[in-house]
């Protein structure tokens, strides 16, 4: 799996690709992450990215040119079949567990960072494939939000997260929240762990994992209970 992030500020995705699980993958070649400076696209001695908007108001926008020519620059010289190219902006559509199943299917995704005021409205039209948010609120920049995408996706794509299966039971997975979970010591500070759990009958404990999830749901997101069940692509439909 590719990611190619467009941005401003690089050193904000660097930073945590020296770290968690990701840093392994891609010191294994499980994942290739690159950061564009979008700079180096910029026009005139001061590598110009932004003007004033049209019309008025405050703020800088960030121009189409410079964004153009980084993503068809990545296409060139990183051509990939399976690519989809995003821009994470707080008007796009929002990300969950399903977009992220279905993002990881790709070979490549190229990330736009947005910021300022935002971006002209021709990359929407005429460059990106889709448009993710990754909340109802607003960001100094897309960074964070690209490294949130990163992120979810990465531990979806296979020999990323360590143990294989363990992707399949987190929360959203199937569409509900994930059930309790325990370890040692069986008791503290007068909290048990519940019976079930310390019998071995693994049985009894997929049922009570079930029900206890559903249960979850029920009680913090009841409005994720509609659609639980729903099936998500897999890999292996690729």
């Amino acid at each position: 799996m590719e990611f190619d992030v467009v941005t401003l500020f690089p050193e904000i995705v660097e930073a945590p690709l020296s770290r968690t699980i990701l840093r392994r993958a891609v010191e294994e070649g499980i994942l290739t992450v690159r950061t564009h400076d979008l700079r180096e696209h910029g026009e005139g001695p001061h590598r110009r990215v932004d003007d004033q908007p049209y019309g008025g108001g405050g703020g800088m926008i960030l121009k189409p040119e410079p964004i153009f020519a980084a993503v068809e620059s990545v296409l060139e010289r990183h051509p990939r079949s399976a690519s989809r190219t995003i821009l994470l902006s707080p008007q796009g559509a929002p990300f969950d567990h399903a977009a992220a199943v279905r993002l990881s299917l790709y070979g490549r995704l190229i990330l736009i960072c947005g910021r300022y005021e935002g971006v002209d409205e021709r990359v929407r039209e005429g460059l990106a494939d889709e448009e993710i948010s990754i909340g109802d609120y607003v960001l100094t920049g897309g960074e964070l939000a690209a490294m949130v995408v990163i992120d979810a996706v990465s531990r979806l794509v296979p020999r990323v997260v360590g143990e294989g299966e363990s992707v399949l039971r987190d929360s959203f997975a199937d569409g509900l929240l994930q059930h309790p979970q325990y370890t040692r010591p069986a008791v503290f500070r007068g909290m048990a762990v519940p019976d079930v759990l310390l019998s071995g009958r693994h049985e009894a404990i997929a049922a009570w994992r079930a029900e206890m999830s559903r249960a979850n749901t029920r009680k913090r997101r009841p409005d994720l209970l509609a659609c639980a069940g729903r099936a998500t692509p897999k890999h292996d439909d690729v």
